[in-house]
């Protein structure tokens, strides 16, 4: 091969290269992790999916507990910016340090910032420098543009302002709302800016460009009814009945399976209803392992965790509309839970976001139900929840502990 030949072909890789990682990280919002280390961004602003190279990190896992009580206001001391400004996305462990990454949006409006962050062994915070890592990123096809918006839901009351500020959030804030990463995939789940919406995207990783976009149905039963629109909150990729697929929870609050081998460009696919939490909206799904079996531990902003052991899901049977009364079903009524839900437990505030720590702990950026405050801590997988909330009768002077029947 000449030189000219040569130097066209090292000149089309640069360019190849440079393209890859020409997209600029406008928001930083959903995270998951490759086993490896690599960290995958959404950004919902530029539509894209950015990958950030983070394999090369030198500490070695260890145990160690994170306990940051108010973390946005230590994430705003970081950032030179007010507590008020700052809002923290999501949270991912380090899969080989065991470092808790942040994605964060500073300021508001069209004027926010992204920031990404992480909190060390020694609960510290250090902001990570977007521009010294190496990042590559794909813009995803089909995401809803800026002057899509929601609608005003009818109510029985004139709106409140929070109503009226929900319906003028751009349909695009929810293009990227949870990602799994799974054999060289990264699985996708939001919104489109077609009328059949709600769509899984499979990416092959390293990027190279291609995307497939599957449509995804499912019944609900809380609803009583078929939706194509909204989508899945929080996924994870297990096997289930022999064959790898994704267990996934929706708003209010099915379970359902989808089958990998489904998700075809183009396809529109049913999904498997399983069961019903009941009313409000899953925000993560973590699984983990407890006494031998593995547990999927799912978080919710109107209600408690529930903790779903995962070998339920395994032969369970696919709901329809034919199962049920027809009619929207409350959690007061006789349906709701539904299916192989297994329990709510105790958890003293509001889990926002959660990731496994170690395997005996969670991490979880935490709504104090006392205080309101913001909180980045450690919870155990056992016993997820703290006492400082509680006073019961163990925290008596004089208390003795019951003798244990022999």
């Amino acid at each position: 091969m000449n030189k000219t030949k040569i130097f066209a072909c090292i000149l089309a890789l640069s360019f190849s290269f440079s393209f890859v990682n020409a997209q600029q990280i406008e928001a930083l919002g959903a995270l998951e992790f490759s086993p490896e280390g690599v960290l995958f961004v959404g950004d919902n602003v530029s539509g894209a999916i950015h990958a950030i190279d983070l394999k090369d990190e030198s500490r070695t896992k260890e145990k160690f507990e994170v306990n940051l009580y108010n973390v946005d206001a230590h994430v705003a001391a970081v950032l030179g910016t007010a507590q008020t400004h700052v809002q923290i996305n999501d949270i991912a462990v380090h899969p080989k340090s065991g470092e808790v990454y942040l994605s964060v949006t500073r300021g508001h409006g069209i004027d926010a910032l992204p920031a990404l962050l992480k909190v060390n062994a020694e609960n510290q915070i250090i902001n990570v420098d977007l521009a010294t890592v190496k990042t590559s990123s794909q813009v995803l096809n089909n995401v809803p543009n800026g002057s899509q918006q929601f609608v005003l839901r009818g109510t029985m009351a004139p709106p409140t302002l929070k109503e009226m500020a929900k319906s003028k959030r751009p349909m695009r804030v929810l293009s990227i709302l949870d990602m799994e990463y799974h054999k060289g995939e990264l699985f996708v789940a939001g919104i489109s800016n077609e009328d059949f919406c709600s769509v899984l995207r499979r990416l092959p990783y390293p990027f190279n460009g291609k995307e497939s976009i599957s449509n995804i149905e499912m019944f609900h039963i809380a609803h009583d009814q078929y939706e194509t629109r909204a989508p899945i909150r929080s996924m994870l990729v297990k096997n289930i009945d022999g064959i790898d697929q994704l267990v996934a929870a929706y708003t209010c609050s099915p379970i359902v399976l989808i089958p990998l081998t489904e998700l075809k460009d183009g396809a529109k696919v049913k999904a498997r209803t399983l069961g019903d939490m009941g009313n409000g909206q899953p925000i993560d799904m973590v699984a983990f392992n407890m006494q031998g079996n593995e547990m999927l531990f799912v978080t919710n902003n109107s209600r408690m965790p529930q903790v779903i052991p995962l070998s339920g899901l395994n032969n369970a049977k696919v709901v329809t509309e034919k199962d049920f009364e027809r009619g929207q079903k409350s959690d007061l009524g006789p349906v709701l839970p539904y299916g192989p839900m297994g329990k709510a437990v105790m958890f003293v505030g509001s889990s926002l976001q959660i990731d496994l720590l170690n395997e005996w702990q969670f991490v979880s950026l935490t709504r104090d139900a006392q205080t309101g405050s913001l909180d980045l801590e450690t919870v155990y997988t056992m016993f997820p929840n703290k006492l400082n909330n509680l006073t019961a009768e163990m925290d008596f002077p004089g208390y003795t502990p019951p003798k244990q029947n022999k």
